[in-house]
């Protein structure tokens, strides 16, 4: 097996085994402590420029296969685990993981201490690192790492926003080869705004009765709202909320003449447009065990999450209700505009991967559209 080393900017260095394809990446080095899902991770959008460590020790016994993908591609930039299956078991698998990161010229790294990685990402925060199969010192990477621009002040949403828009009207899949689900007729027409979403999130606003027109980053509000919808999506996406250009503006310029959901940045953003403040978290949220209690109903739920930035709440007190907090930390998890029918939550109801506690919330939405 060909020699990789990780190297991080505050001079840690990791050496073990190349994983995927070989050469040189450059990310922000973060964890995620999900079991499962690692095909999901890699192709949320939310990863751009970002190198992922899963905190669970076995990886790739399920390989990959095409109906698991969130987007058309990974988005993460390498990937870092302590065991990578060299065989799948799994019916519907076409790749091993290994293959699978060639094939998307994805650099990885396994057979480090990835326990004692993720520690060190705990205590001394997410921070730019380099994964290297080439014959480079140690020293050289981490200068390599020290001279990479961070994720603050960066609009990586824009970059992976749709092109042009586009309709979408197709249900959730039945990958398991479950009795089909009734879906049904379209009854709202939905603008989605794309900051990087998720294509789970499409489907499960298509199940509670949606036809969704995707639109690009930069979309006006005046042309979202010559199309008349009956409700407005806000999605998932990578990097700074507060250097995505315009959005916090355009959004402003939709509350209270249409129906709001947000979701992970779509969240934070709808924060903005309120005049709140967003803030760069130590290490994040990124994992399926999530703990978020709903201050209304005082129900505690596990959700599945992926974010490196959070909502100041002090800076939106008065202008929303905070409706779930973390119970990990406090941070803010929701937020409720009544007067102008919005809410958002930092976290994601569809999961993929994660539990299903919180997919109430497109009915919800789907609610608050007609007007109940």
């Amino acid at each position: 097996m060909k020699r990789a080393v990780l190297a991080l900017a505050d001079g840690t260095t990791f050496e073990g085994r190349a994983l995927g394809a070989t050469g040189e990446t450059v990310g922000e080095v973060v964890f995620n402590t999900s079991m499962t899902g690692y095909q999901e991770i890699l192709t949320d959008p939310s990863y751009v420029g970002q190198i992922v460590t899963m905190a669970y020790p076995e990886m790739g016994n399920v390989g990959a296969n095409p109906g698991d993908q969130e987007s058309v591609k990974p988005h993460a930039v390498g990937m870092v685990v302590r065991n990578s299956s060299s065989q799948h078991s799994n019916w519907r698998a076409q790749d091993t993981l290994d293959a699978y990161l060639k094939r998307h010229g994805i650099v990885g790294i396994e057979g480090l201490d990835t326990r004692r990685l993720v520690r060190h990402v705990r205590t001394h925060g997410a921070q730019m690192g380099v994964i290297s199969t080439e014959d480079h010192t140690p020293a050289a990477l981490v200068e390599r790492a020290r001279s990479a621009r961070g994720m603050e002040g960066l609009d990586l949403a824009t970059g992976v926003s749709t092109d042009k828009p586009y309709l979408f009207t197709e249900p959730s899949p039945n990958l398991l080869g479950e009795e089909p689900r009734p879906t049904p007729e379209p009854r709202f027409d939905v603008v989605a705004y794309d900051y990087g979403l998720k294509r789970s999130m499409l489907h499960f606003l298509v199940d509670v009765g949606c036809r969704v027109t995707v639109v690009p980053a930069g979309t006006t509000a005046e042309q979202v709202l010559a199309q008349k919808p009956h409700g407005v999506f806000l999605a998932n996406g990578p990097g700074d909320p507060a250097a995505v250009v315009g959005a916090d503006k355009t959004v402003a310029g939709l509350l209270g003449k249409v129906p709001v959901f947000g979701i992970c940045l779509g969240h934070q953003i709808l924060a903005l447009a309120l005049g709140g403040r967003t803030y760069k978290m130590k290490f994040g949220h990124r994992g399926a065990n999530q703990p978020v209690k709903d201050l209304t109903t005082g129900k505690v739920e596990i959700t599945s999450q992926n974010h490196g930035f959070a909502v100041d709440d002090a800076s939106v007190k008065g202008k929303a209700v905070v409706s779930h907090i973390n119970l990990n930390d406090g941070t803010v998890e929701g937020l409720v505009i009544p007067d102008a029918r919005a809410f958002s939550v930092q976290y994601h109801p569809e999961a993929s991967p994660g539990p299903h506690d919180a997919r109430y919330l497109f009915s919800r939405f789907a609610k608050l559209m007609a007007g109940e």
